[in-house]
C-alpha cells in the first residue's frame, strides 16, 4: 500500500526515506496490532489499542447501558488512533490534495496554506457533523442545564469517550505532521500555536469532567473554522473569491460571544451553585473556586488572543483593499487620452474619409447577380 509516488530511492532508515514511506511505516504497524486479535495470546493486549477502556454496565429505564470512565489505558487507545489519522492524513493528501494542487500550480508558500486548510476542512466537516449528532442525541441541546448539572460527569457513553479520544489522536498526530509534510520553519510557530491550544483545551475538558460544555465549544469552534479554511480554499482557486471570509467574520465574532456567554453560564454559575463543593480525585470532583476560576481565565485567554489576531487580519485586509484601489485610481490618471488628428478641411480624421457633416461615408452595398 503505497500513499507517496517514489520518483527515487532513498537509503534505508534516512531521513528521506522516513518522511517519504511514514504511512507505509504506520499502516504496517496498525496491521501488526490488528493480527494480534487473532490470537487468543495477544487478543487481550490487542483490545487495550482498539477498544476504549474502563467500562462498566448500569441499569436505567431503558435496560443494561455501558458507561465510560477515563485512566492511563486510554494512551494506549490514542496511540492506536494517533497512527489512523497519519493514515488518512496520507490518503487525503495523496488522493485529493496532490491532484488538486497540480491544477492550479499554486507558489510554495500557497501550497503550504492550501494543503492545511484542505486537512483541516476534511477533519472540521466531520468532527462538527459528528459532534452535533452526539449534542442532539444526548439531549444537550434541548435541555442546556444538563451541561452543568450532576456534576461531576464521570460516566461517558461510548460515542463521547471515543469522540475525545479520536480529538486527542488527531491533535498529537499534527505535530509529527509538520515534520513529515515539510513545513516551512516560518509557518510552524502558527500552527503550534492552535495545535497546543487544542490539546489543551480538550484534555482540561475531558480530564476535568467538563466533556458535555466542551462538546458544545468543540462544535461551535469547529463550524466557525469550517467556514474559514473553505473561504480558504476558494481564495487560493481564485483570488476573487473573496466575499466568504465576510461571512466567515459574521460567524467568527458570534461564536466567540456564544463560547464567553456559554461559559459564564456553566462554570461561572451553574458550578458555582451546585452543592458538591471541593476537590475530590477518587469521585471525579473538580468544583473548586480555584479549578473553576483558571477554567474561566484561560477560555477568557484565549478568545481574547483569537479576537485581537482576528482584528488584525480583518485591518490587513482593509489595508489591502484600500492600497489596491489606489493603485488602480493611479494607473487610470496615467493612461494618455487619444488625439485626433485632422486635416484643414476636416474631410479626413486619423487617417479615414469623413463626410461634411463629420460622419464617415457610408460604403454603397452590390447587389448580388
Amino acid at each position: 500500500m503505497a500513499f507517496r509516488r517514489r520518483n527515487k530511492s532513498y537509503p534505508f532508515f534516512s531521513q528521506e526515506f522516513l518522511i517519504q514511506n511514514h504511512a507505509d511505516i504506520v499502516f504496517s504497524l496498525v496491521i501488526f496490532i490488528l493480527i494480534g486479535l487473532m490470537f487468543e495470546a495477544t487478543a487481550k493486549t490487542a483490545i487495550l489499542f482498539i477498544q476504549p477502556q474502563y467500562n462498566i454496565s448500569t441499569l436505567s429505564p431503558e435496560g443494561e447501558v455501558t458507561l465510560y470512565q477515563y485512566g492511563w489505558r486510554d494512551g494506549a487507545t490514542i496511540l492506536f488512533y494517533f497512527f489512523i489519522t497519519i493514515i488518512l492524513h496520507a490518503v487525503v493528501q495523496e488522493y485529493v490534495l496532490d491532484k488538486v494542487n497540480r491544477r492550479l500550480h499554486l507558489s510554495k508558500s500557497k501550497n503550504t496554506k492550501f494543503n492545511e486548510s484542505g486537512q483541516l476542512c476534511v477533519f472540521h466537516l466531520v468532527s462538527s457533523v459528528w459532534s452535533l449528532y452526539i449534542l442532539i442525541t444526548e439531549g444537550y441541546l434541548l435541555h442546556p442545564s444538563s451541561l452543568w448539572e450532576n456534576y461531576p460527569h464521570v460516566h461517558l457513553r461510548f460515542q463521547v469517550k471515543f469522540f475525545y479520544l479520536t480529538q486527542l489522536a488527531y491533535w498529537l498526530h499534527a505535530l509529527p505532521e509538520l515534520y513529515f509534510q515539510k513545513v516551512r520553519k516560518e509557518e510552524i510557530p502558527r500552527q503550534l500555536q492552535y495545535i497546543c491550544l487544542y490539546l489543551l483545551h480538550i484534555a482540561a475538558a475531558y480530564l476535568l469532567n467538563m466533556s458535555r460544555v466542551g462538546l458544545v465549544l468543540l462544535f461551535l469552534q469547529y463550524v466557525s473554522e469550517l467556514g474559514f479554511h473553505i473561504a480558504r480554499l476558494f481564495y487560493f482557486t481564485d483570488e476573487s473569491h473573496q466575499k466568504m471570509f465576510d461571512l466567515w467574520a459574521v460567524s467568527f465574532v458570534f461564536t466567540r460571544m456564544v463560547t464567553l456567554t456559554l461559559m459564564f453560564l456553566a462554570v461561572g454559575f451553574g458550578l458555582a451553585r451546585a452543592e458538591n463543593q471541593g476537590l475530590d480525585w477518587e469521585m471525579g470532583n473538580f468544583n473548586t473556586v480555584l479549578i473553576r476560576m483558571t477554567v474561566l481565565l484561560l477560555v477568557c485567554l484565549t478568545q481574547s488572543w483569537l479576537l485581537w489576531k482576528f482584528i488584525r487580519f480583518q485591518l490587513r485586509r482593509w489595508r489591502e483593499f484600500r492600497h489596491e484601489q489606489a493603485a488602480r485610481k493611479k494607473a487610470a490618471t496615467k493612461q494618455p487620452l487619444r488625439l485626433l488628428k485632422r486635416d484643414s478641411l476636416g474631410n479626413h480624421e486619423n487617417g479615414v474619409l469623413k463626410a461634411e457633416n463629420g460622419a464617415s461615408p457610408r460604403t454603397k452595398k452590390l447587389k448580388a447577380p
